[in-house]
């Protein structure tokens, strides 16, 4: 461990929940009436989403840092935009907008980053087109640029390979004007932000087990979103609390949503301490206080049906597994490798870097714990979730640790250096 650390202990808020922030804004401007929205993530992927829509036609006032104000025009009212839109770094954004515009006869295209550009995007195109719209792109629709042209959508009921709740959330959403039942039906529940958010905008959405439906025809109303903390954001110092010695971290109204707190499921499995407080669940997104403190952690297996509940944080809970007595082995995650880098490949080969002991596999890797770690030279690649792994990881390595592209964290956490700082005690 660096000696010269003595602990992390402190109360932090953790920003607003990016999927979250992302859904009230895009649901907020196909509504009819005014949406507020509190607790909102001015992170670079929420605001890409911001500016798309604003090429749209929508009226978006941002308040303050996380208050957004959104003038919803409905589905119909949307604009045919004069310039392309542009998604930044966010596959949220891209995939979603596409079940939305769906629903209206204009022409769109869509770019992004050049992360976005090596991302495959027929997973959505192929069911869309298959209820009638018109979509093309690089090699047959697969990755961006895209161009898009809706209306006369028809139902479909779609049995995804994948556990992606933007793959489902897309293809809900261009059922929202379909003609007839438009259907999806998951190997595994994935996070379910859309369908929650859609009923508190007064959309009805029929579950059954792994199936979710809705009726086409429907109107979404403007109404008031609360957003909570990001649970994957907290991960990080759920994670730094746990393996830093003499620490004690309270992480306040973090999302506590079933679909998302696989984290918590593995940390308390390795012998964590975190207590739960104050749950609320009166909400649309349930949240809570969570305290975590210093705790010996033990090797575990991570896979099935917790990984769609986790996939984001695995980057954090490599690191944890280097820490704990034992091995760990991280399996049925082969959608790692098409995020924001190959996340597999990337967290083994930087962690490794500091002396970790990780051997990358098809579909995750096998982590052999108890192992210190030393200051080396690593590199986010531009992934917001490795730069703040890495961060944690240079609490605890012997030595100094110069992390490239660092910036990438205001992705989804742009306070995150401050927030650690200030809970090592610094001025």
């Amino acid at each position: 461990m660096n000696m010269t650390l003595q602990g992390l202990n402190g109360i932090i808020q953790v920003p607003g929940d990016k999927s979250i922030s992302h859904r009230s804004v895009m649901f907020g401007s196909i509504a009819e009436g005014t949406t507020t929205i509190s607790g909102f993530l001015p992170g670079d992927d929420c605001l890409s989403t911001i500016s798309c829509f604003r090429k749209l036609g929508v009226e978006i006032e941002v308040v303050n840092e996380e208050t957004v104000i959104v003038k919803g025009r409905g589905i119909q009212g949307l604009q045919e935009p004069t310039e392309v839109l542009d998604v930044g770094n966010s596959g949220t954004t891209i995939r979603l907008i596409m079940g939305i515009l769906s629903n209206t006869a204009h022409h769109h295209t869509l770019i992004g980053d050049e992360s976005i550009a090596k991302r495959p995007m027929k997973r959505v195109t192929d069911p869309l087109r298959s209820m009638g719209i018109q979509l093309d792109g690089r090699e047959e629709g697969n990755f961006t640029p895209l161009s898009l042209r809706g209306g006369n959508v028809k139902g479909i009921t779609y049995k995804s390979p994948v556990a992606s709740a933007q793959v489902k959330s897309a293809i809900l959403l261009a059922g929202l004007q379909a003609e007839g039942v438009t259907t999806v039906i998951e190997p595994e529940k994935s996070r379910d932000h859309t369908e929650r958010m859609l009923e508190a905008f007064g959309v009805q959405v029929k579950e059954e087990g792994l199936s979710v439906s809705i009726e086409g025809g429907q109107t979404l109303t403007g109404t008031h979103i609360e957003v909570p903390g990001d649970i994957s954001s907290a991960a990080f110092f759920l994670v730094a609390g746990s393996i830093i010695s003499n620490s004690q971290i309270e992480l306040k109204k973090v999302g506590m949503n079933p679909t998302r707190t696989g984290i918590l499921d593995v940390l308390l499995n390795m012998g964590a301490s975190i207590e739960e407080k104050n749950l609320k669940t009166d909400v649309a997104e349930p949240f809570a206080d969570l305290v975590v403190k210093s705790a010996p952690l033990k090797g575990t297996e991570v896979g099935g049906d917790l990984i769609p509940r986790l996939i984001d944080e695995i980057p954090i809970i490599a690191l944890a597994a280097t820490q704990a007595q034992g091995t760990t082995v991280i399996k049925d995650a082969a959608e790692l490798k098409v995020k924001e880098t190959n996340r597999i490949d990337t967290v083994v080969n930087e962690l490794n870097k500091m002396g970790a002991n990780i051997e990358a596999t098809e579909d995750g890797m096998i982590i052999h714990g108890g192992t210190p770690l030393h200051g080396a030279s690593v590199n986010s690649h531009g992934d917001h979730r490795i730069g703040m792994m890495l961060a944690v990881a240079s609490c605890i390595a012997e030595g100094e640790t110069i992390i490239k592209n660092r910036e990438a964290v205001s992705v989804s956490y742009p306070s995150f250096f401050v927030h650690l700082d200030k809970l090592k005690g610094s001025k």
